[in-house]
């Protein structure tokens, strides 16, 4: 009975011992060289995180906080969250799609025009006899005044669309 009765104060013992280990508060920080140290002792004012384990914060008043210029851990994203952030990611990538094949097409109809005012400009100054339309719809040849105001507001436009 005696060894049974010593065999039970051991174990008691030995469970107490273990209570008040477990209860004791445990420290994590890193220090000024990036180790990570895991301690029963505060950390020192130069330590770039600091957090206490075992506890919750507001109990023991020892808060985690990231050294300046480190970020803090985000908590994780949940699936819709994760969902929304990739239908917005698509939308954006559609969105910038579209405004390049608009870019595109303005930028082809903008050599298509100067193109043409070239052309224009090359038959008019060709000397070849051109011709125009009156208020009637008749064909009437250009004249030399019309001729030079059409060459001029054909340079005109060139030196708009042709940049």
């Amino acid at each position: 009975m005696t060894m049974k009765l010593a065999l039970i104060f051991a174990l008691g013992i030995t469970s107490t011992a273990a209570l008040v280990s477990a209860h004791a508060q445990t420290y994590q920080w890193k220090d000024n060289n990036g180790r990570t140290v895991i301690s029963d002792s505060p950390p020192p004012g130069t330590a770039k995180t600091k957090r206490a384990i075992g506890e919750a914060p507001a109990a023991t008043g020892f808060v985690e906080t990231p050294a300046p210029g480190e970020k803090k851990a985000e908590a994780p994203q949940t699936t819709a969250e994760k969902d929304l952030e990739f239908k917005k990611r698509q939308q954006e990538a559609r969105e910038k799609a579209e405004k390049a094949e608009k870019e595109q097409a303005a930028a082809r109809e903008k050599q298509a025009n100067c193109e043409n005012a070239r052309r224009n400009l090359a038959a008019l100054e060709s000397n070849q006899p051109i011709a125009s339309l009156d208020e009637k719809g008749e064909r009437q040849a250009m004249d030399i005044n019309q001729r030079n105001q059409e060459m001029e507001r054909a340079r005109r436009f060139m030196a708009e669309s042709c940049k």
